[in-house]
């Protein structure tokens, strides 16, 4: 059973996509809502202090911004908990690139790619999740 408290964002993201929800449920009956997907432009930035292959540029980059966007919603504390879904890759290169605001607001991390599936199906999986 997920103990997602209400309000938690849950951010599901790979290299290319992000989604942003928000829990409007209860914390032991979650129900996600789908919160404007922020714009990360990817254009005019290049990964920091990270050696990518060439063909993964463009997505340590996009994590880079990612993490960046995070961590600015942190430090306007427009979130108080915070349940990070990535795949293993993103997940890794986003980590040490987190905010200590970012980090103590961490609730969770779950190594996914949900980033292409239903929002129902989002919201069963974490029911079904031992957070």
């Amino acid at each position: 059973m997920s103990l997602i408290p209400q309000g938690t964002w849950v951010v599901v993201a790979n290299g290319r996509s992000v989604r942003v929800l928000r829990n409007v449920g209860t914390e032991t009956q979650l129900k996600l809502h789908q919160d404007p997907t922020p714009t990360l432009d990817t254009e005019n930035v290049g990964p920091s202090g990270l050696q990518p292959k060439e063909n993964d540029t463009g997505e340590a980059a996009f994590v880079k911004l990612l993490a960046d966007w995070l961590n600015r919603q942190a430090l306007a504390h427009h979130f108080e908990r915070l349940v990070l879904v990535a795949d293993a890759v993103s997940l890794g290169e986003i980590r040490p690139q987190l905010h200590k605001e970012v980090q103590a607001r961490l609730h969770a991390e779950i190594v996914k790619d949900w980033t292409n599936i239903p929002l129902d199906d989002i919201e069963k999986a974490l029911n079904a999740q031992r957070i």
